[in-house]
């Protein structure tokens, strides 16, 4: 079924993200930025990523124009290649989408250019989501995110575009405080949205599990329709509620190029996708510092099979963790006594 709605109506849609951040870690962009010009320069590279993903369990392909917006390339100096990198980005999701039967959805992202105090700033942010909307309505995007926002006025913009689009609108805001930027909490902000059409609301990036589902919690009581959960995969806390604000031993920030020992485990984003599966919660994913091990784990974890299932772990055949005593004497001399 090409539709989001009608697959929304029967049970779970999993969604991977994080193809920027994950772009960024092999090679094919700059941190920074976060421009996705690997869609110029490396196409063949987004295009295995999209099918990493797929093959993991996703059953969308997001357009990998997060950040591929007209202020982000006119500040890399980018501007004129603005509606190709659109337009090829939406071709490669639709490519990778077709012998998986996914769903394709063009991105939008929160701006940085939207000030509620500036006169002309809603005008202007209007114009870029206006552009790249068109775009993914042109190549035939079966729906249209757009995320990472932290002030409900600019996330309304967006939704304005995409319905003036006839596009089904998933918007999710990132929460790395306890409200808007504007003003609202988290569950207030959505609740606005799916007034005014949104199809789904909710969350994504910025927090890891720990630190989102108390809000998912809230969003999920207050909300009719649909609910978004996409975190990220790092151990957030209490005192460091979101991946921005982790530091290191040494107080330095973590963010964004030292992440690593905050990485959760496959198991952790398998259990996340079952408790936000439990609490109602139907459109399910990953964000920022997404694997495709993790999403496979996820998918599993929802009782799936994906295509990438066949290289399951078994360490049942793992020569010091497996059933087979054989190697025993080989594996002590080498390591000592191994607890299995």
């Amino acid at each position: 079924m090409k539709n989001l709605m009608d697959r929304l109506s029967i049970g779970i849609v999993l969604v991977a993200e994080g193809y920027v951040f994950e772009l960024e870690r092999r090679g094919f962009l700059k941190a920074g930025p976060f421009v996705p010009e690997a869609v110029l320069e490396h196409p063949a590279a987004v295009a295995g990523l999209h099918e990493e993903f797929l093959r993991a369990g996703s059953d969308v392909v997001v357009a990998c124009t997060y950040y591929g917006h007209r202020a982000k390339l006119q500040a890399v100096g980018k501007e004129d290649r603005l509606e190709t990198l659109n337009v090829s980005a939406l071709k490669l999701a639709k490519e990778a989408a077709e012998p998986f039967d996914a769903l394709v959805a063009g991105n939008l992202s929160n701006t940085w250019e939207y000030d509620p105090a500036v006169s002309n700033s809603a005008a202007a942010v209007r114009a870029i989501f206006d552009e790249q909307v068109g775009w993914a309505v042109q190549e035939g995007a079966d729906f249209i995110i757009a995320e990472t926002f932290g002030h409900l006025g600019e996330a309304r913009l967006a939704l304005e575009s995409i319905k003036a689009g006839g596009l089904p609108a998933v918007i999710t805001f990132s929460p790395a405080t306890g409200e808007s930027c504007d003003g609202y909490s988290w569950e207030n902000a959505c609740q606005q949205l799916y007034d005014e059409g949104a199809e789904v609301v909710g969350l994504n990036c910025g927090n890891g599990p720990a630190t989102m589902l108390p809000y998912l919690k809230k969003i999920r009581n207050q909300v009719g329709g649909h609910v978004a959960a996409l975190p990220v995969p790092y151990r957030t806390t209490e005192d460091q509620p979101c991946f921005q604000k982790l530091k290191l031993p040494d107080q330095a920030s973590a963010f964004p190029l030292s992440l690593d020992p905050f990485l959760l485990t496959r198991y952790e984003m398998a259990d996340f996708a079952l408790t936000a599966r439990d609490m109602g919660i139907n459109y399910i994913g990953i964000c920022c510092g997404a694997g495709p091990h993790h999403v496979r784990a996820m998918a599993e974890a929802l009782g799936r099979k994906p295509a990438a299932a066949k290289y399951s772990p078994d360490m049942s055949l793992h020569p010091i963790f497996g059933d087979k005593d054989t190697r025993t004497q080989h594996v002590e001399c080498l390591l000592g006594p191994v607890e299995k």
